[in-house]
């Protein structure tokens, strides 16, 4: 695998952040560039031993390039804590760092393995964990996690995403928050509403006193009042996707078995999920987004003061801000213009949430120094290294550090959001996930179109997962 992956260093997958100070004002000129890849080796003595470690991380250049790039950065450290425990190993790292959807890099990574030449460490979607776990591919860290010190300030909530048959195996990278969107100008037009409301809404959906009910009965007060043509009053993705398990979620609904693994429907919160969109057709207080481009349809709607309420993702904020409302002052307008919160709670008495999505580093079973492989990515679990990831890639503090830390805390939209990692849910380390995924939207869509009604949808659901997947799904009446 060191000489396949040398082979890929050298025709140019070693993407590099370049030097100078970045946005943030961290400067980045003490990362390697690609002649120092093998960082103090110039420097070794005879006495001490070079251990490799290879990385292969899926990053969007230029904006994404520190996944990877902090593992680089962390080696001097690392060798220096080496040094002083009197252990004769020193790190270096090679990386392998591009755009590669998450499914190839991770059957790349399979097919390394299965020839014994797997990388030490990959960077991909938290999904894949399940799988990965399953199969041997990967190690559990959850007896390890504690000899680093950097991992005792993970935003708790985040452990959930890694955790797989109760144990821990990878270390959260990046995390999102997926709010939900409102056109504070539109809200305070509806009967009922001012702008005082309207400025309280976050805290009031935090506090679990306005539901999703709530939100539909705004909508179609905004519907009714004509502040909204019909069907714009509440806008999600336009096509399928993990969104919409938000909602289920905010509904009390269990999607994986904590014991097993296996996927879990919950036919009780899957019946008011329905019901919620069901409504929202016939009342038309939400429907008209399903089918439509991102482009041409949902992005100019949404920043243009046509819906009062929409879903979107917080990266989707600086989108929104250099292509759709540039011309009227980007983030400075959406700012003045727009609220933004958590999913409401479905009903009194359950919690509010939103929906994230972290990447994680997972450690390849044939490593041969997993120690090495961990501390690295421990140097990469910092407020300095993941709060210059996060500001140049619009993603959210992992650590409960960041919130006090000042290039992130001066970041008006990401320290606003903070507090919704508390709050997030995910998406379930199963690889049954897809199925779950396609059925329930196809069951929604035909609710959308008036096939079935919010009852037939749940019994459409169940057959369809018991057909699909028999005995990998439990389903919960």
């Amino acid at each position: 695998m060191r000489k396949q992956f040398a082979i890929l260093l050298a025709t140019g997958l070693f993407i590099l952040a370049g030097c100078g100070p970045t946005e943030d004002g961290i400067t980045t000129s003490e990362i390697p560039t690609p002649d120092d890849e093998v960082v103090g080796e110039a420097t070794l003595e005879r006495s001490e031993e070079k251990i490799t470690i290879v990385a292969r991380c899926k990053a969007r250049p230029p904006t994404e390039d520190w996944r990877c790039n902090n593992l680089l950065d962390g080696v001097a450290e690392v060798n220096k804590e080496l040094e002083a425990a009197g252990d004769p190993r020193r790190v270096v790292v090679e990386i392998v760092q591009d755009n590669t959807a998450f499914g190839d890099i991770m059957q790349e990574f399979a097919l390394a393995f299965d020839a014994g030449e797997a990388p030490d460490i990959v960077l991909v979607d938290h999904q894949f964990i399940g799988r990965e776990a399953t199969a041997g591919r990967i190690i559990s860290l959850e007896s390890m996690i504690g000899d680093y010190p950097e991992f005792a300030f993970m935003i708790e909530g985040l452990w959930a995403s890694v955790t797989f048959l109760g144990e821990r195996w990878g270390i959260p990278q990046d995390t999102e928050a997926r709010p939900i969107y409102w056109d504070k100008n539109l809200l305070a037009s509806v009967p009922g509403w001012d702008a005082a409301r309207v400025d309280g809404l976050a805290d009031e959906i935090l506090a679990g006193n306005f539901t999703l009910s709530d939100m539909l009965d705004t909508a179609e007060a905004a519907v009714e009042a004509g502040i909204v043509d019909s069907g714009k009053g509440l806008w999600m993705r336009p096509f399928n996707g993990d969104d919409f398990i938000a909602v289920y979620y905010a509904f009390g609904g269990t999607i994986i078995d904590a014991d097993t693994g296996k996927i879990v429907y919950d036919t009780n919160a899957g019946q008011l999920f329905y019901e919620f969109f069901e409504r929202g057709k016939t009342d038309g207080g939400s429907y008209g987004f399903l089918d439509i481009g991102w482009s041409d349809g949902f992005h100019p709607a949404v920043t243009s003061g046509s819906v009062l309420f929409w879903a979107g993702g917080s990266w989707q904020w600086a989108e929104w801000a250099n292509f759709w409302t540039n011309e009227f002052g980007g983030v400075t307008y959406q700012t003045q213009n727009w609220g933004y919160g958590l999913y409401p709670a479905g009903s009194s008495g359950l919690a509010p949430t939103t929906l994230s999505n972290p990447t994680a580093y997972l450690i390849s079973s044939q490593t041969e120094h997993p120690d090495l492989a961990l501390a690295l990515i421990a140097k990469a679990t910092t407020d300095k290294a993941n709060t210059r990831h996060a500001l140049i890639s619009s993603h959210l503090a992992i650590l409960t550090t960041q919130s006090d830390y000042e290039p992130y805390a001066s970041n008006a939209f990401l320290a606003s959001l903070a507090y919704m990692a508390e709050y997030s849910r995910y998406r379930p380390n199963n690889p049954n996930w897809g199925t779950l995924k396609q059925v329930t939207f196809d069951a929604l869509s035909a609710v959308q179109y008036g096939e079935f009604t919010a009852a037939e949808a749940v019994a459409f659901v169940v057959g369809a997962l018991q057909n699909e997947l028999g005995d990998e799904v439990i389903i919960l009446d």
